[in-house]
């Protein structure tokens, strides 16, 4: 577990554990709704479907309530240094969460939306894609637990690999828009999917950019992948 710094008043060391606690749960919950958006795309489960746009409002409320305590805490205790630090990435964490959370849904509407289509054989396609897009994030979330430096450089040269696999399928679904035809609609929307979750490697991303701003202190935004580890270097 992070160690947080200590302060005089104990009351703040238990306001920011709290707040890094439920964050953690909160990227427990988003893990949970891609995991299910995922299971119920494959296999067609139009109720799992359902349970994940219903929870949905689960992951926005979290959202909310975390920054709210955030707020309180800056008004109240006025952070400086690491403590305001912990806060901000806390608060830009979270957003990048409920991001993600909606792709998780819009996954789940493409599932009840498609359930009346018969060809469903491009599908399985995004199966792959979003075991590595749940696997990053866990990844992530493990990071920002214990605020590991090294292990967020790491998950964050995962994207590369996450891209490639997501272009091989774009490519080999190009073709099959050529070859058939009647099925673009269909194939359309699986690729739309896969862009969506290309775009959870990119959250993964910014959130290992929010633990290394924590940790050194430094913006690494914007910063070339191949470079990351110099940037973070003393």
């Amino acid at each position: 577990m992070m160690q947080l710094g200590r302060h005089i008043s104990g009351q703040f060391n238990a306001e920011l554990e709290s707040i890094r606690t439920h964050l953690l749960t909160m990227g427990g919950l988003v893990e949970q709704q891609l995991s299910y958006a995922m299971h119920a795309l494959h296999k067609d489960d139009i109720e799992l479907a359902r349970k994940v746009v219903r929870d949905d409002h689960k992951v926005n409320a979290m959202e909310v309530s975390i920054d709210e305590a955030c707020t309180r805490i800056i008004a109240k205790r006025q952070p400086t240094a690491k403590d305001l630090r912990l806060i901000m990435s806390i608060i830009k964490t979270i957003t990048d969460l409920e991001r993600i959370g909606d792709v998780a849904t819009k996954m789940a509407y493409i599932t009840i939306e498609s359930s009346t289509v018969k060809e469903r054989t491009f599908q399985a396609a995004l199966e792959p894609l979003c075991r590595s897009a749940i696997e990053m994030l866990h990844q992530v979330l493990d990071a920002f637990a214990r605020m590991d430096l090294e292990a967020a450089v790491r998950i964050y040269k995962l994207d590369d690999k996450l891209d490639n696999e997501v272009e091989s399928v774009i490519a080999s679904l190009t073709t099959s828009m050529i070859e058939d035809s009647d099925n673009i609609p269909n194939i359309l929307t699986v690729m739309w999917s896969a862009r969506a979750i290309e775009r959870i490697g990119d959250r993964c991303q910014n959130i290992c950019e929010y633990i290394i701003y924590f940790v050194k202190g430094k913006d690494v935004r914007h910063i070339d992948e191949h470079t990351i580890d110099e940037a973070v270097e003393d």
